[in-house]
C-alpha cells in the first residue's frame, strides 16, 4: 500500500504511539468528566453558612449528603401533648406516697410522663427498672438507686429548660427531656470519666497524654482537658500578644504551652461533638480576640458554664448512690456530661427537633404552663 521508502523509513524510525494516545485519552476523561458534573452537578457538592464578615474565612462547609442525613434517634420520638388539667382534679402528690417531684401535676399528667421516662431511659425493663419487681403498693419506696437518680435527673432537666434556655434554646425553641441525652439507653453514651495517668512510660505532665483515648479524641493530646475545664472550672484562656514574657509559665500568672496543648484538646472535642470546625465559633485570624467572634461563641461559652454547673451540683454529688460497675475504672468517680452527651456529633442534638413542646412538666421547676 506504502511505497518502499516509506516501509523502509519507518522500520528505521519506529515512533512510540503510545505516550501520546495516553496524553490525549486522559485529556479526553478530563473533559468528559468537567462536562458530566456541569451537566448533572457535582455528586459531592457542599453548603456553607457564613458566620462572619467576608474574606476572612469565616464560614462553616458541609457536604450536602451529610447535611440530607437525619439523626436515626429522631425516629424514636413520638407525639404525646399534654392532658389539659380540669378544676379540682387531684394532684399526683396527694394520691401516690413519696412523689418528691411532679407533684402538682395532675395523674393522668404524672403518668403520662412516667410512661415517656420508660421510654426514653428503659424501653426494655420498663417502670421495674426504677420501681422494681413488687406491686403498686411498693412504688412509693426508695430501694433502688436509679429511682433516686432519675428524682435527681429530672430536677436537673427542668434546671436546664428554665436556667439554661440562652444555651439550649439559642436559636429557637429546642428543650431538653431524658431523651436528648439517653435516646432509649439506661446509661447515655457519651459519659465520661477521670482517667488520670494514660502513659505509664513517663512522669509529669507528659503521663496524661499521647495516648489515643475517648476524651482526647484519639489524639495525642491531653486526656485531662474534660476533667479540668468541665469540672474543676479552670480558665480558658492562653494567648499572649507579648512575643516574651517575663516569669515561668503556668506559675507567674500566665498559661503555659501545657495550657495551650489542653485547650486544643478541648476545642478538638467540642468541634467533633458539634460536628463544626474551628471557625463556627472563632474569627480566623484573631482566635483571640472576643470582639470577632461569631454569635456561636456566647452559645457555646454559656454551655461550658451549664455544663460544669451539671457536673457539680447534679452528676457528682450522686456518686455514692451508684453501684460500683456505674462508677468510673480509674477513679470510682460518677459519671459526667460533656457537649457530646447531647448533641452527638450534631450542631443541635437531634438537629433542632422540639422535644419540649409535649412536656411543659419538664421546662420549670415551678408549675407547668398547659396554656389555655
Amino acid at each position: 500500500m506504502f511505497p518502499k521508502w516509506f516501509n523502509k523509513w519507518n522500520r528505521e524510525n519506529p515512533t512510540n504511539i503510545y505516550g501520546p494516545a495516553v496524553i490525549i485519552g486522559v485529556i479526553g476523561a478530563a473533559v468528559f468528566t468537567a462536562t458530566m458534573l456541569v451537566a448533572w452537578g457535582q455528586p459531592f457538592a457542599t453548603n456553607s453558612m457564613q458566620t462572619g464578615p467576608r474574606g476572612t474565612g469565616m464560614s462553616v462547609p458541609e457536604f450536602k449528603a451529610a447535611l440530607a442525613t437525619p439523626d436515626p434517634d429522631i425516629e424514636l420520638l413520638l407525639e404525646d401533648p399534654p392532658y389539659l388539667p380540669e378544676p379540682g382534679e387531684e394532684l399526683a402528690g396527694d394520691i401516690y406516697e413519696n412523689v418528691q417531684v411532679l407533684g402538682d401535676l395532675t395523674d393522668a399528667n404524672f403518668n403520662r410522663l412516667m410512661a415517656a421516662m420508660t421510654r426514653w431511659v428503659a424501653p426494655e425493663q420498663g417502670c421495674a427498672y426504677c420501681h422494681g419487681d413488687g406491686g403498686m403498693e411498693t412504688y412509693g419506696e426508695d430501694n433502688l438507686y436509679t429511682k433516686v437518680v432519675a428524682r435527681r435527673m429530672i430536677q436537673m432537666t427542668q434546671t436546664l429548660n428554665e436556667s439554661w434556655a440562652g444555651h439550649v434554646n439559642a436559636n429557637k425553641e429546642v428543650g431538653v427531656t431524658c431523651m436528648t441525652c439517653h435516646r432509649g439507653q439506661n446509661v447515655p453514651s457519651d459519659i465520661w470519666f477521670k482517667l488520670g495517668n494514660v502513659n505509664e512510660a513517663t512522669e509529669g505532665w507528659p503521663a496524661i497524654q499521647n495516648r489515643a483515648t475517648a476524651q482526647s479524641q484519639s489524639t495525642s493530646l491531653p486526656s485531662d482537658a474534660l476533667e479540668k475545664y468541665l469540672l474543676d472550672g479552670e480558665i480558658i484562656g492562653v494567648h499572649d500578644l507579648e512575643s516574651r514574657v517575663a516569669g515561668v509559665p503556668g506559675e507567674d500568672g500566665y498559661p503555659g504551652i501545657q495550657q495551650a496543648e489542653r485547650t486544643y484538646s478541648l476545642m478538638n472535642y467540642v468541634s467533633n461533638s458539634l460536628g463544626v470546625n474551628c471557625v463556627f465559633c472563632h474569627n480566623s485570624r484573631a482566635f483571640y480576640d472576643g470582639s470577632q467572634v461569631t454569635p456561636q461563641w456566647a452559645t457555646e461559652s454559656l454551655g461550658i458554664q451549664m455544663v460544669l454547673e451539671l457536673n457539680n451540683d447534679y452528676l457528682v454529688p450522686l456518686k455514692d448512690e451508684y453501684p460500683a460497675e456505674r462508677l468510673g475504672p480509674v477513679h470510682q468517680d460518677a459519671p459526667k456530661a460533656a457537649c457530646k452527651t447531647c448533641h452527638k456529633g450534631y450542631q443541635q442534638p437531634l438537629q433542632g427537633t422540639n422535644v419540649i413542646k409535649d412536656w411543659p412538666e419538664l421546662a420549670t421547676t415551678g408549675a407547668p404552663d398547659y396554656g389555655d
